[in-house]
């Protein structure tokens, strides 16, 4: 079972940005749509856009069933309720098959609106409920009448002199074609100054300024992964992984792994790596306490 936007759709959407976006991949749901922060990252839905084209398949011997649960609209003075071109409840075809959600406009009004598309699939194969989607997206809804300024306006497109309407260049939107588009939006504060180029506030980092600066070194090992905040290897914690689990060091050279428990280089051994191993004649393997060779004594036969 796979649901998603095809390429075509989204350069549209997205205003010249090609790729597929998937909502569920081979019966999993992606989990970015899990993450409650996932709509905030998502841009508005330009006026241009009236529609969004699903594809979807349920795959050969399959069988699953669908309803649409909720398809309203929370500013209905600016958008209308969406629209669903198939009915709300039935089977999903087994081979990949269009469908389309209108989301109007009302017509005389402009400004922002949210609207909510719910849509559960059930597993009738093992009468099992694979997934409940609720996904909470925004419209842009522009009452626009002949501009004769759009010439003069239009800092990133075209003026187009039957309409007097800006043709935005790929990558930026607006009435005048003012705002450039990043995808995801840059996330922590970011700024978005170009199409896919965000940049980022003070202490961040990243394509989408998805990942932190530290301004202090992660210590033994650990890795900066949000501003000022590092993830630490086995063995270690602390805001900069600065501190052991090993409260009785580790001796020559061991590493700290755990609780008390020291992963040793091969010439020691022990809880500590405080004994040293001792060298076998024969192939100048390590012997000793923890090294798990036989203390056996070979035997030679003599002809």
């Amino acid at each position: 079972m796979s649901l998603w936007i095809d390429e075509a759709q989204v350069k549209q959407f997205f205003n010249g940005f090609p790729m597929n976006i998937y909502v569920i991949m081979d019966g999993v749901v992606l989990h970015q749509l899990l993450d409650p922060n996932f709509e905030k990252n998502l841009p508005v839905i330009p006026s241009e856009v009236t529609a969004v084209n699903f594809t979807w398949k349920a795959g050969e011997n399959r069988n699953y069933t669908y309803m649409f649960y909720e398809l309203q609209s929370y500013n209905k003075d600016i958008l209308n309720s969406p629209i669903i071109s198939i009915s709300p409840s039935g089977h999903v075809p087994r081979k990949p098959t269009e469908f389309e959600v209108l989301i109007p406009c009302v017509g005389n009004t402009s400004g922002v609106a949210t609207f909510t598309l719910g849509l559960r699939i059930v597993n009738e194969d093992v009468n099992q409920n694979l997934a409940t989607i609720r996904l909470k997206l925004q419209k842009q809804c522009s009452y626009r009448g002949p501009d004769p300024e759009c010439d003069k306006k239009c800092g990133n497109g075209k003026c187009n002199q039957d309409t007097f309407q800006c043709v935005c260049a790929t990558g930026f939107l607006g009435k005048y074609c003012e705002s450039a588009l990043c995808y995801p939006q840059c996330m922590n504060g970011g700024t978005c100054v170009a199409p896919g180029k965000c940049m980022c506030s003070h202490g961040f980092q990243g394509l989408h300024c998805e990942g932190g600066i530290c301004a202090e070194k992660c210590l033994n090992g650990g890795r900066c992964i949000q501003k000022d905040k590092c993830r630490c290897g086995r063995g270690y914690y602390g805001p900069r992984c600065q501190y052991s689990k090993c409260h009785i060091p580790c001796l020559n050279g061991g590493k700290c792994v755990g609780v008390n428990r020291c992963r040793c280089k091969k010439a020691f051994s022990g809880n500590q790596c405080q004994s040293p191993r001792k060298v076998s004649r024969r192939g100048g393997k390590y012997s000793g306490h923890g090294a798990g060779v036989s203390k056996k004594k070979s035997r030679r036969k003599f002809v």
